[in-house]
């Protein structure tokens, strides 16, 4: 998983600049960019501002990792193993993936099928 100080350095290496460079730019010290880099330190808002500035990338993207959960799986997918629990996702994740790509298809037009018209005879 990226950290900020991560997606720094990337963005940092891919405008191909030093540490020393982007830490003139953002007018801070090297030894700060490296404490960035390394997630020793996180950057303030108005820094973070700068260091979008000097990497031209919008600062959502610097920070885009660090919003994310710890596991890194999907927020979504995470929401939806909670909703049915964890048994039950183990077991259509078990089936579903001996599946082919027809498969699935075909069984998730089955499912959809016995929801909407079970739905309509009640």
């Amino acid at each position: 998983m990226n950290t900020i100080g991560e997606n720094i350095k990337k963005y940092r290496e891919q405008r191909k600049m030093s540490q020393q460079e982007l830490a003139l730019k953002v007018r801070v010290g090297t030894a700060t960019i490296q404490k960035y880099e390394s997630g020793e330190q996180i950057p303030d808002t108005q820094t973070i501002l700068k260091l979008s500035t000097a990497l031209d990338v919008p600062a959502s993207e610097l920070m885009e990792q660090e919003v994310s959960n710890s596991s890194g799986i999907d927020p979504e997918i995470e929401y939806l193993i909670k909703e049915i629990g964890i048994k039950r996702a183990k077991l259509i994740l078990r089936k579903a993936k001996e599946f082919s790509e027809e498969d699935f298809l075909r069984v998730m037009q089955m499912l959809y099928e016995i929801k909407y018209n079970q739905s309509q005879v009640e």
